[in-house]
């Protein structure tokens, strides 16, 4: 693999997403379910297929449920559980994240699912952001031996984070990679590059497609503001034209 590459990772949370982010041309894709939720952990079905499926590098998203980052002693158990089954199935890495009330990294449970991961790498995800002190928990992870954190900076996208990914690159240098992460587009992706320094990108590019449903109930919804008429899915041209554009640096 050529150093100087800009790695690419797409978030899907269906099969056909999965897919593709790899026919596009993506460098990983990180496996989630539920996407309304901001992601949880995807179906033991979900996860084994996904890897007979495709053959870029799968990261499996471990995160219980939606809301907030600091789980009940249940719920991690059930992280833990969930760790064991991606190891089995054949997951080149997890991503989670896990905070105290204080807004600080719980760092003796981060441990006990690092060591419940390994050999295989954690990626600690956008919960990161939600920490009061970013300098502080960024050394939090690296202590914990986290490989990679995902990041905006601290700001609702990475480019409006820029300079503060920017510093936390720096300060991570060599010892923790950072992921540009929120609202990465095909357009920005190169600014956010030149502004941050860092080397590797994770994006969602996903749009909605009509159902190929003839019959249709219009009278019936399963969730609010949901249409049982569209699928959401990856736009595998923005995956190719965001790997494509990140080449031209």
């Amino acid at each position: 693999m050529n150093a100087a590459k800009i790695l690419v990772e797409i978030a899907a949370h269906t099969l056909d997403a999965a897919a593709a982010a790899q026919s596009g041309g993506a460098d990983s894709v990180e496996l989630f379910s539920n996407p309304v939720e901001g992601g949880v952990t995807p179906s033991e079905g979900l996860i084994a297929t996904a890897r007979k499926l495709i053959s870029t590098k799968l990261y499996v998203l471990i995160r219980p449920r939606g809301g907030d980052f600091c789980y009940s002693d249940h719920e991690f158990t059930a992280m833990v559980q969930d760790i064991a089954v991606a190891k089995r199935l054949g997951a080149d890495g997890v991503t989670l994240g896990v905070l105290k009330l204080d807004g600080t990294v719980d760092s003796e449970r981060l441990q006990t699912l690092a060591a419940a991961a390994a050999p295989l790498p954690v990626t600690f995800h956008r919960a990161f952001d939600m920490c009061r002190d970013l300098q502080e928990a960024l050394e939090h992870l690296i202590a914990c031996g986290v490989q990679r954190v995902l990041s905006s900076g601290g700001a609702q996208t990475a480019l409006e984070g820029g300079e503060t990914l920017a510093q936390l690159a720096r300060l991570g240098r060599e010892r923790i990679r950072i992921v540009a992460a929120g609202g990465i587009k095909p357009e920005t992706a190169r600014e956010i590059v030149r502004r941050t320094g860092v080397r590797e990108l994770h994006a969602g590019l996903r749009t909605t497609i009509p159902s190929p449903m003839r019959f249709r109930n219009t009278k019936i919804a399963f969730g609010p503001g949901s249409n049982e008429y569209e699928q959401v899915v990856v736009d595998e041209k923005n995956v190719r034209k965001l790997v494509e554009e990140l080449g031209r640096l």
